[in-house]
């Protein structure tokens, strides 16, 4: 049976496609646009209705979200499976969600339980995965050369989102909007008790982000519902917040212990911190992840209940996750035996000091964590769970 598989280079997809190719589905890829950023929709949807004139698959599938691919597949009438791993997908938001040929998975059950309302037979929640055959086939080839230059304490492999956020571009802002998102920041961050949601900011602070965004804020010509409360809260203020929030979280910690950065982001504001160069996500990160004796997890607050990649990548190298917490977790993991968490900053420090000190437990914790993902968090396993919504 074959399967066509959209791609935009998402660092999902080449896992997706195995787990697709594991089940014995014959995958036929559309690729154009992981080298044509600038590709049109009428592009997109010319590709996409020869494909399936030629193959007759069993459905398309594709990361994040697509309206011109759920409008192809509705004239067509084929299933159209897309799969969420960012947040926020503002496409969602698109009328085209309600289409009866959708299979739409979300990994955060904060966009399930927003979205789901609009198509209850074709919006279902399903978690990340972690592609533990790929990590291993990487881990086994650590040598000496690799300990020197990876080792860590604490390590984070990520953005600051200093280079992400939009809000720190917007002009003309009133001061009483931003003292009001100053508070809001203030209010949230490093604290995990909480959560950050439309509901949070005022209709004036809205619309004057609005106004100042202009031409460059996200519009959906016919949306499901309202959008811009939620476009403010999560792509302005949250990317603001994660630049506040994360910085303050590595310079603390640098404060007491050695915390080393993988970035390709501006860093300028980081004291302590060692920083080094991003690193390359096929084979250098995996062994980070194993190598580091903690590997930090900074969640972005447009995600609001689940658990992003990362948790999942570093459980599935072996490595020691301390993630901030999230509702999700323990749906999924226990916490103290397969990872460890925090809620606020003084909890952070007070755990790493401890698990730096422990190794026996946090080594065992990590082997816990790995071979939970191992049984249960896959790209296999969400494959399975897709399947079992179509087939």
């Amino acid at each position: 049976m074959n399967i066509i598989f959209y791609r935009y280079n998402s660092i999902y997809e080449p896992d997706m496609i195995e787990a697709f190719r594991l089940a014995g589905l014959s995958v036929i890829e559309i690729t154009e646009e992981m080298e044509d950023k600038e590709i049109s929709n009428a592009r997109r949807a010319e590709l996409l209705e020869k494909a399936i004139g030629e193959y007759a698959p069993l459905f398309v599938y594709g990361i994040n979200y697509y309206p011109v691919i759920a409008e192809v597949c509705r004239l067509k009438n084929v299933l159209y499976l897309s799969q969420t791993v960012d947040s926020p997908i503002l496409s969602l938001f698109d009328k085209s969600l309600c289409n009866d040929t959708n299979r739409v998975f979300l990994f955060d059950r904060a966009q399930y339980e927003l979205f789901s309302k609009y198509n209850k037979d074709g919006v279902f929640h399903l978690p990340l995965a972690s592609a533990v055959g790929r990590f291993d086939k990487v881990i086994r080839t650590i040598d000496e050369k690799d300990r020197s230059k990876f080792s860590c304490d604490i390590s984070f492999v990520g953005s600051t989102y200093r280079e992400k956020d939009p809000y720190s571009q917007l002009m003309g802002l009133s001061d009483k909007t931003k003292d009001s998102v100053t508070r809001l920041i203030n209010d949230a961050a490093c604290r995990y008790d909480r959560s950050f949601v439309p509901e949070m900011v005022d209709e004036e602070v809205v619309t004057d982000i609005r106004n100042a965004a202009g031409p460059s804020f996200p519009v959906v010509k016919e949306p499901v519902c309202d959008m811009e409360a939620y476009v403010v809260t999560h792509r302005y203020i949250g990317s603001h917040l994660a630049v506040t929030e994360r910085e303050k979280i590595l310079n603390t910690l640098a404060e007491h212990f050695k915390v080393d950065l993988y970035t390709r982001s501006d860093t300028s504001t980081l004291k302590e911190v060692r920083v080094h160069p991003g690193i390359r996500t096929l084979d250098e990160m995996p062994k980070v992840f194993n190598l580091s004796k903690i590997n930090l997890n900074i969640t972005m607050r447009p995600i609001e209940k689940g658990l992003p990649l990362r948790c999942f990548d570093i459980m599935g190298c072996g490595g020691f996750l301390m993630t901030n917490y999230q509702e999700e977790l323990e749906d999924m993991f226990v916490i103290g035996e397969d990872l460890e968490c925090y809620d606020g900053l003084e909890e952070l420090i007070d755990k790493c000091r401890y698990y730096l000190s422990h190794e026996e437990e946090r080594s065992a914790i990590a082997r816990r964590g790995c071979e939970k993902v191992c049984a249960a968090h896959t790209h296999i396993h969400r494959m399975n769970e897709m399947l079992k919504r179509v087939l």
